[in-house]
């Protein structure tokens, strides 16, 4: 199978940056994966997704070296606009994401289609069903400057379905959200996922991380530290000596592994300790 997205060997410095960000980053995301980006504040998980999406070098400038594919294609050599169907974008502040030139709700979900040139009956048909799916009917009519937070980031993310795009990167979608707000976003993410959509997901809520993930990249130093599965990568205590939490159900199952009786496998989601300790 060959990778949807892929990154070899590349290295970033910002032009206003001392540092480089990157130094000979490598890795292949395959269709249909969930990814989670970890790395403590500043390890460069924003930078990451923004060169996927080609807002590096388009946007953000620097010194870009390395070969960033999508489907074997060059990414930095694709318009932003070339790219806008196939790699949708959801910003962490969903104040950045929305238009500011429409009026209600359902013209706002519409802008991409409308840019895509989206025959109108297809496009109203799409507009309905994002919001049916999304359940946010009673959004519809709203003018966006008057959501919440919360309600503006389902929006965004409506905005982006909408368009359909088969590979998503989602930057901390619910960095600004209440619990509530949290748990409507992850619906929507689980929606995500069982559509088979590619995801790349940076998210600093772990438990949120270990239920969704199949597989995480830990940034650290310029480089990927780990790159494993979520159970095997979230079962590693010394995961937090860089910056990244572990569920609490791995917590518990590391201290019962140590202090009570060795466990063969750390659990990371709450229905895997469950089935482990009764046992």
């Amino acid at each position: 199978m060959n990778p949807v997205l892929e990154m070899k060997d590349v290295h970033f410095k910002y032009l206003i940056g001392k540092e480089k960000v990157f130094e000979g980053i490598s890795f292949k995301i395959y269709k249909g994966e969930f990814v989670s980006i970890t790395g403590r504040n500043g390890s460069g998980k924003t930078t990451l997704c923004n060169i996927l999406r080609g807002f590096i070098p388009h946007l953000n400038q620097g010194t870009l070296s390395g070969d960033i594919l999508l489907h074997g294609e060059s990414i930095p050599d694709k318009s932003l606009g070339e790219l806008a169907d196939k790699i949708g974008y959801i910003f962490q502040n969903p104040f950045i994401q929305n238009s500011g030139i429409k009026e209600t709700v359902y013209e706002e979900i519409a802008f991409g289609l409308e840019n895509l040139g989206i025959p109108r009956e297809e496009m109203i048909k799409t507009v309905d069903d994002t919001i049916k799916l999304l359940k946010i009917e009673d959004l519809r009519e709203k003018h966006p400057a008057e959501l919440s937070g919360g309600q503006r980031q389902r929006v965004a993310i409506a905005s982006i379905i909408a368009m359909d795009p088969p590979i998503l990167i989602i930057d901390e979608p619910t960095s600004q959200l209440d619990p509530k707000g949290t748990e409507e976003i992850f619906e929507i993410i689980k929606l995500l996922k069982e559509q088979k959509k590619t995801i790349i997901l940076v998210e600093h809520k772990i438990d949120q991380v270990a239920e969704y993930a199949s597989r995480i990249i830990m940034l650290e130093d310029k480089k990927i530290l780990f790159d494993g599965t979520t159970n095997e990568i979230l079962s590693k205590e010394e995961v937090m000596t860089y910056g990244t939490n572990l569920p609490q159900v791995a917590k518990l199952g590391i201290k019962y592994s140590k202090e009570v009786k060795k466990l063969e496998k750390i659990p990371t989601v709450l229905e895997e300790a469950v089935k482990i300790f009764k046992g």
